[in-house]
């Protein structure tokens, strides 16, 4: 099952700290694929950090960014692409995703985000007050985005990358053989 060849992209959409980036490159690594991060690509391509691009052109200005990267990278073939946690809140963006590639809803509770991200100062949208409630919050907004677009819905809270990875692998080789 491990280090079969699957055909296509898979897109990788969920929170912040969901774990689109860890189980993406696994994936990309077991199904011979070519492993992307649109927020890696975005930071090498800018020369800067997201958190700068946050403060210099606002979330908007990462935003335009975001959907022509997503744009760009999804019409290669057969790469692993982990979107951004916000990615889904543009309707181009969705479309993009359900038209070229097989769609994977990594998701977690609120508690689990919050114990992955609490530390990081690299998300901007959690440098507030309480990033607890604003991850509350951005949950009940893009949840049902992420279910709008998935093909596939996988719980990450309490897993191993090692049993996703495993789960996930099963779950891809039951949808190719469709």
């Amino acid at each position: 099952m491990l280090g079969m060849k699957l055909p296509g992209n898979f897109f990788l959409v969920g929170m912040m700290g969901a774990g689109k980036t860890t189980v993406g490159r696994a994936l990309a690594k077991v199904s011979g694929k070519v492993f992307y991060d649109t927020d890696h690509e975005i930071e090498s391509r800018t020369g800067a950090k997201i958190p700068i691009i946050f403060e210099v052109e606002g979330e908007a200005g990462f935003r335009r960014r975001e959907v022509a990267m997503i744009k760009e990278l999804s019409a290669q073939k057969n790469i692993v692409l982990a979107t951004g946690g916000g990615a889904v809140l543009n309707p181009a963006n969705r479309a993009i995703l359900r038209r070229e590639g097989f769609v994977i809803y990594l998701r977690a509770s609120v508690d689990e985000l919050y114990l992955r991200t609490c530390h990081d100062k690299n998300r901007p949208l959690l440098q507030t007050e309480n990033p607890k409630q604003r991850l509350q919050e951005f949950y009940e907004i893009r949840d049902p985005l992420y279910c709008e677009v998935a093909d596939l819905v996988i719980d990450t809270s309490r897993q191993t990358v090692h049993s996703l990875l495993q789960l996930l692998m099963k779950e891809l080789e039951l949808y190719a053989d469709r």
